[in-house]
């Protein structure tokens, strides 16, 4: 099973990014910060490439989609956060807010960047996918807050039963006292000694934020950062089964 984990950087990388997606195939996709909208969806659409979109290019068909905040536009609603692509049928879905609650008629420009929802979906394959966009400060080491935010984290992944992984832009390096939450999780962005995981669009330097992370039972090969200039952030992927 292929597994793939980007931040789309609100699928601000249009063409880039729809073209990655058509060209590789995946049988789980994990990403963070991708614009929906059920009211205004070809409005949206336009703009960036949208949840419609993506889920037209990955050609996967079941879909799994988790918002954190919400804005107005033209005469709609425009939604902003995770998404779970699989080729796999999910057997069970569930989603819930790590820090913060949803938030609706947010104004752009205020943001509210720290309201997270962990998803945690069961495959009719026995996987279970976990997908995060972590608790940002502006270090990547964190703080007490992100260490109270990830302490939840681990909370909810840790009594999972079966092969788990785990991805997401956790916002944060292997080496961040945070992380020690996830000990009981291998980090394939770690052990693979990733130097980054910024593409340098946006922010540069040596920032392995971004990880995939598997438990006890998964074994993983091929994993493969991407240099493909899709968002801020590089795609990264890895074939994982049964151990």
């Amino acid at each position: 099973m292929k597994i793939l984990q980007l931040n789309v950087w609100m699928g601000k990388v249009e063409g880039n990014l729809r073209r990655f997606l058509e060209n590789n195939e995946f049988d789980v996709i994990c990403m963070q910060e991708v614009f929906a909208s059920q009211s205004r969806e070809q409005h949206v659409s336009r703009l960036c490439l949208d949840l419609s979109q993506i889920v037209k290019a990955s050609k996967l068909e079941h879909v799994f989609f988790s918002p954190n905040w919400s804005f107005d536009i033209v005469g709609g609603d425009c939604m902003l956060g995770n998404l779970i692509l699989s080729r796999i049928p999910f057997q069970e879905t569930t989603s819930e807010f790590i820090n913060g609650d949803y938030c609706e008629h947010v104004i752009l420009g205020a943001m509210p960047s720290n309201n997270l929802n962990i998803q945690i979906a069961k495959l009719e394959n026995g996987f279970t996918i976990v997908n995060h966009h972590g608790f940002w400060r502006p270090n990547p080491i964190g703080d007490e807050e992100t260490v109270k935010a990830f302490t939840k984290v681990g909370e909810a992944v840790k009594n999972l039963e079966g092969p788990v992984v785990m991805c997401g832009d956790l916002n944060i390096i292997h080496e961040s006292p945070a992380m020690r939450s996830l000990d009981f999780l291998r980090d394939l962005t770690y052990e693979n000694q990733i130097p980054t995981t910024l593409s340098g669009l946006k922010y540069d330097g040596p920032v392995p934020c971004d990880h995939i992370l598997i438990n006890n039972q998964v074994k993983a090969e091929n994993f493969t950062v991407y240099p493909d200039l899709v968002s801020d952030h590089l795609a990264l992927s890895a074939i994982v089964e049964l151990a």
